[in-house]
């Protein structure tokens, strides 16, 4: 149902703890902090993308007194090292560092928060270890669908036809055919006046369509510059290999969480991640509390985005 907010500031700025760089499998090496409550309730953030790295905002949606937060960057993304690395960087790989993390910090369970891709990941590593999981905060909801990508690639051209003729001309017509893979190409050339210009065109395309208002910025990942690169060229390895996920795997595997508390929040405009998918989890999960914000597109740092993830952070402490 379309939720009446109140509108909320996100929790006061707090530092770490604890951070550190975990080694994983191969040459990848992984960012890590924990900040709030050292015995608190353990929550992890899962970040967007997949790509787009975690920062200080993140902390914020989380009452410190009450919760250990847990924030990391996915491989190939922000302080993970080496940067917008593409090798044995699969959802396979995700998952499995995410158990890694969970080990190195003694958690026995926490509570997953993720948005976008973040949503994506955070719900199959619940389906692979649904017994690590306490519950679920959820939005901008992607299943990783092939129907999905061929929104994200053509669809959006019936909202946001003037970005996506951008998107799309930033090719050569004859690679507009297979736009992911011209943009694959570029995004993975070793030569910088190659593969900068294609992620800021990349991210421009998506930025551009993923806030419904422009109040609140702070949080949102960078578009231009080697600071965007990983986004856009972590996205389109994703895309290009389906997301590494059969199509369909999330819904067809939802009854392994359905006894864990949820809540599933979702922007009625937004375009990047349209509402029909959360509509089909919350219909394949009826015993989530399912909150469709009437004012906000895709972003979490949008007001009613903002406001409906800290009620639900606030609400799940009753629940945990």
């Amino acid at each position: 149902m379309d939720a009446q907010v109140d509108r909320l500031t996100l929790f006061p700025k707090i530092d770490p703890f604890g951070e550190g760089m975990l080694s994983l499998d191969g040459n990848h090496v992984m960012y890590w902090e924990q900040s709030g409550n050292p015995n608190g309730m353990p929550v992890v953030f899962l970040h967007g993308g997949p790509g787009a790295g975690t920062n200080a905002a993140h902390r914020r949606f989380f009452d410190p007194e009450f919760y250990r937060i847990v924030i990391f960057d996915q491989r190939g993304s922000g302080r993970s090292k080496p940067y917008s690395e593409l090798t044995d960087n699969t959802m396979d790989h995700l998952v499995d560092d995410i158990e890694t993390l969970r080990r190195l910090l003694g958690i026995e369970k926490w509570l997953i928060f993720g948005g976008s891709w973040g949503s994506t990941l955070g719900l199959t590593y619940g389906i692979r270890h649904p017994e690590r999981c306490a519950g679920f905060i959820l939005r901008g909801i992607f299943l990783g669908t092939d129907k999905e990508l061929d929104w994200f690639v053509h669809g959006i051209r019936t909202v946001f036809p003037e970005a996506w003729r951008d998107f799309s001309s930033f090719l050569p017509e004859a690679e507009q055919s297979d736009i992911v893979e011209g943009y694959h190409r570029r995004l993975t050339d070793p030569d910088t006046d190659v593969h900068l210009p294609a992620a800021a065109a990349w991210n421009r395309y998506e930025a551009s369509c993923s806030i419904l208002t422009t109040e609140y910025k702070e949080g949102n990942p960078p578009v231009g510059g080697p600071g965007g690169l990983a986004l856009a060229r972590i996205e389109a390895h994703y895309f290009k290999n389906a997301m590494y996920l059969d199509d369909g795997y999330i819904l067809k595997n939802i009854s392994a969480l359905r006894n864990k508390p949820a809540a599933i929040i979702q922007g009625r405009y937004d375009i990047i991640c349209p509402i029909i998918t959360a509509d089909c989890l919350a219909a394949a999960w009826p015993e989530a509390q399912y909150t469709i914000v009437p004012d906000a597109g895709h972003s979490a740092m949008e007001p009613g985005i903002r406001t409906a993830l800290i009620k639900a952070t606030e609400k799940l402490k009753k629940q945990l």
